[in-house]
């Protein structure tokens, strides 16, 4: 592989959800990514591992982490690493004999990112969570929903995958630039809460300016606006309207059929309901594909609801490649995409241990292989790759 990030070399310490994704980031852009798994994955695995796709691109290596050769091994592949990656929670690390101020004394300009819900300080820091919680606290779950309901949980995808990894990722390469230009490195203490708090930031500042109004379902981009919602079709599918600008909305009145009807004006807040009342009668009168084909094209801004298998053939996506098929699983291709050192998806998601000696031979720990091998401080999965 030749992307933006070749030559980096990369450990991660097998967990779940944020730290995973924030590796895989990293191995698609071209890092050689070592994850590091336990002899008995247990939570960890996630069924076939050859179709847990946030492990794609990276390789593996089964450290036991209770034996005591198996910190040794960790910190040796930290020697020759420029990032390594853990999600565990504070102090863990450390009581293994791997935390950060005994990596940064052996490998100086070692970049070591910590991916934790509520962050290594604070009186949350040592309790249990997942991305739920994490984005409730932060305050982004309680604007999801509809007026009057109960918030709407949003996937993990705000939390662990926005809040969480894609910080992590950005601390990490901040850090890794900093690394390189002062040969010091630093501990990167990437938490959900934080990095979802950081995500609301727009919406703190309008609710500082008066602008948003705290109640759910009652403001411009939370399903308030009846030209930024979704509505149902006749054949049970729907449709995703965002018509804010003027000119968009008057396109989407045109296509409606609703462009000479005795309509409330778009921002008179009191005339809302009816307009959506109006909205979803006349799409409750046509098939999403029918009116997707009416759209289609238009600056109505308006889209199919699509779900995560039709998703891969809209002719948009097929025809920039957002999709791609990789050893018989079509999944999402690599994002960012740059112009001259473009990342790739480096293969496909190894076995736990398909690659212990191959990683430990090419990262200088050849000497002390076998003997890790006989005592069982690592173990290579035999007959894989």
């Amino acid at each position: 592989m030749n992307g933006p990030l070749d030559g980096i070399r990369v450990v991660e310490l097998a967990g779940i959800g944020p730290g995973p994704f924030a590796a895989m980031l990293l191995a698609d852009l071209g890092a050689d990514v070592v994850r590091v798994d336990r002899p008995e994955p247990g939570a960890l695995s996630a069924g076939s591992p050859g179709r847990d796709l946030l492990n794609r691109g990276k390789r593996s290596v089964v450290v036991d982490l209770k034996h005591p050769d198996g910190a040794e091994v960790v910190l040796g592949l930290a020697d020759h690493a420029a990032i390594m990656i853990e999600g565990w929670r504070p102090g863990v690390a450390e009581r293994l004999g791997i935390g950060p101020q005994v990596a940064l004394e052996r490998n100086p300009g070692l970049v070591y990112g910590r991916m934790t819900g509520w962050g290594q300080q604070g009186p949350l820091a040592r309790a249990a969570g997942h991305d739920i919680d994490y984005i409730a606290v932060a305050g982004a779950l309680h604007p999801i929903g509809r007026a009057g309901e109960p918030p709407q949980i949003p996937l993990n995808l705000v939390g662990d995958f926005g809040g969480g990894a894609l910080y992590l990722v950005v601390g990490c390469l901040a850090a890794l630039h900093v690394a390189r230009t002062t040969g010091r490195g630093q501990v990167v203490d990437a938490a959900i809460v934080d990095g979802t708090a950081h995500l609301t930031t727009m919406f703190t500042g309008l609710l500082a300016a008066g602008a948003w109004q705290p109640e759910r379902g009652r403001n411009l981009l939370d399903g308030g606006a009846p030209f930024y919602d979704v509505y149902a079709t006749s054949d049970g599918g729907y449709m995703a309207v965002g018509a804010l600008e003027p000119q968009f909305y008057a396109e989407l009145l045109r296509l409606l059929g609703l462009a000479d009807v005795d309509l409330p004006a778009q921002h008179d807040v009191a005339g809302w309901p009816l307009l959506r009342e109006r909205f979803a009668k006349v799409f409750a009168e046509g098939t999403r594909d029918e009116w997707t084909k009416l759209f289609d094209g238009t600056d109505a801004c308006v889209a199919p609801v699509l779900s995560l298998a039709e998703a891969q053939r809209h002719p948009h996506l097929v025809a920039r490649a957002t999709f791609e098929e990789h050893s018989d699983v079509r999944q999402p291709a690599v994002a960012p995409r740059l112009s001259r050192t473009p990342g790739a998806i480096g293969g496909s998601p190894p076995v736990p241990g398909a690659d212990t000696e191959a990683v430990l031979t090419e990262w200088g720990l050849g000497a002390h292989r076998q003997r890790w091998l006989d005592n069982g401080a690592v173990s290579q999965t035999q007959g894989v790759r």
